[in-house]
């Protein structure tokens, strides 16, 4: 047997780094899993002047580009800060019902004469209360005169959001807002209301919940319009476990397709059985504008799509980085320091409520240098290190998609990640969590109806309850023309 050379054990460590660094990547993602914080919160170690907007772009050139070992010194010095005066309590909502209690003294001498009064409030809570609406029609008889029939009179039944119902437009709304607002499942609010003494099975509850999904079917199909006709969305995609007769002993992964609209402040939850190149193909075949996106390869299929421009999210490239730290802390560091950067001047942008105009403007001022040193500095350090390992892979994933990273720079409406169609998703994970599964096909899409009308709701500022008790009383007899106008973006509560 031939002894082994230097050229077999280095060919040898070649094929086996790319693995270890892996296996050490996985497992210091399993550990930030189980043990550390969830955010992705980059604390920079370079100095703060470093971090400055007013960027010289020969000087950032300069800056050394192999690995190497980063040290900081920090000088302590003790600030005396002037303690900040309590503000105090904030003062109690004056729209609460106030329940006033009058305390007087035991005894009160002969001749006080009242000067003032100490006025304590405390913030009580009764349980909700299930009450019953009862609607009494007088019943008329009137005979005619000739003929000698008698003839009924009545006043006729408002019209009811589930016709033959025991339930009124306010529980209704009620048990949606319970289950996909605050996440609280059906057979809980079963159990609450038994405490209450009213025991509801499991197919009237549901039964309702389904018939207030098609009451408001024209109302998502509105909204739908809407996303579409906005000319700019961010998409993403969420699972959720499905009951399916055809899985026995088993649950389906469905997924919401997501699509968020964050200038309008609209959200769009859409069902499919899937995540192929298919599932989004019908909203997104006729949508004209800008795309963002992350890096799932089915939305490359929109690339050359005429009438849409493609962009992706620089939170996903960033996140990239952040889990190479501790392969490369330095190339990583210094990546995300520049990223770092671009959100400082985001930032800014926001704080200062600029206009989208304006806002073009100062990113084509300060940002745009920012992503050209960059995506340089990325080709150059690519050659550097080796492909497989995390460093590499990151770098990967930002130069391929580099282009569509920096497009936000040529539209201030258009937003540096694509966080807002996140943040709209996160309801969902928790509600997971609580309810576990969808009961069938069906249910997802009525699932996916009410977190976009409850999420567009959030996204304004509109109480979800008020809007949906509101819009329940009304609907059944609302012009299909004029059903826009109940969307919660264009809701105005009425005067009562």
């Amino acid at each position: 047997m031939e002894a082994a050379t230097t050229a077999d054990y280095k060919a040898l460590y070649e094929e086996l780094n790319p693995k270890y660094e892996a296996v050490i990547l996985e497992l210091a993602q399993l550990k930030k899993m189980i043990f550390g914080s969830k955010h992705e919160r980059f604390i920079p170690q370079s100095a703060d002047s470093q971090l400055t907007l007013g960027l010289a772009v020969d000087a950032i050139a300069n800056v050394a580009t192999e690995t190497v070992a980063v040290t900081t010194t920090k000088t302590l010095s003790k600030v005396t800060k002037e303690p900040i005066p309590h503000p105090g309590r904030s003062p109690l909502p004056a729209h609460l019902r106030r329940e006033e209690t009058i305390l007087e003294p035991a005894a009160i001498p002969e001749g006080s004469k009242k000067i003032g009064e100490e006025v304590t409030e405390e913030l009580e809570y009764e349980p909700g209360e299930l009450y019953v609406k009862k609607y009494i029609r007088p019943k008329y008889a009137v005979t005619a005169t000739e003929e000698g029939n008698v003839q009924f009179t009545i006043a006729p039944m408002p019209v009811r959001p589930v016709d033959k119902a025991i339930a009124g437009p306010g529980l209704l709304a009620q048990i949606i807002i319970d289950k996909y607002v605050d996440h609280l499942p059906l057979y809980r609010q079963q159990q609450r209301f038994a405490r209450s003494g009213v025991n509801l099975s499991d197919s009237t509850i549901s039964g309702w919940v389904s018939a207030v999904c098609n009451l408001l079917t024209p109302l998502y199909e509105a909204l739908k319009q809407q996303i579409l006709n906005s000319g700019y969305i961010h998409a993403d995609e969420t699972y959720i476990k499905v009951l399916d007769s055809n899985k026995k002993g088993t649950t389906h992964r469905g997924y919401f397709w997501v699509y968020n609209n964050s200038p309008g402040r609209l959200v769009l939850f859409d069902y499919q059985d899937g995540r192929s190149a298919d599932a989004p193909k019908e909203l997104l075949d006729s949508f004209k504008g800008y795309l963002q996106t992350d890096g799932y390869t089915v939305y490359e299929n929109y690339e050359n799509k005429e009438g849409i421009t493609l962009l992706h999210c620089m939170a996903h490239a960033r996140r990239k980085f952040i889990e190479a730290q501790s392969n490369d802390a330095a190339r990583a560091t210094y990546a995300l320091e520049h990223m770092q950067q671009l959100y400082a001047i985001e930032r800014d942008c926001r704080e200062k409520n600029i206009s989208d105009e304006e806002r073009q403007s100062v990113r084509q001022q300060q940002a745009a240098p920012v992503l050209e040193h960059l995506g340089k500095w990325m080709k150059e350090q690519y050659v550097q290190v080796l492909p497989k390992s995390p460093i590499g892979q990151a770098l990967a994933y930002s130069i391929q998609r580099w282009d569509k990273l920096s497009i936000y720079t040529t539209n201030g409406m258009l937003s540096i990640d694509n966080n807002p169609v996140e943040n709209s998703i996160r309801p969902v994970a928790i509600g997971r969590k609580n309810y576990l599964f969808a009961g069938s096909h069906e249910a997802a899409k009525r699932s996916a109806m009410l977190y976009s009308l409850a999420g567009t709701c959030k996204m304004n500022n509109v109480n979800p309850f008020t809007w949906l008790r509101e819009v329940l009383t009304i609907i059944p007899s609302y012009p299909i023309n004029k059903i826009k106008d109940l969307l919660p973006h264009n809701y105005t509560p009425r005067q009562n």
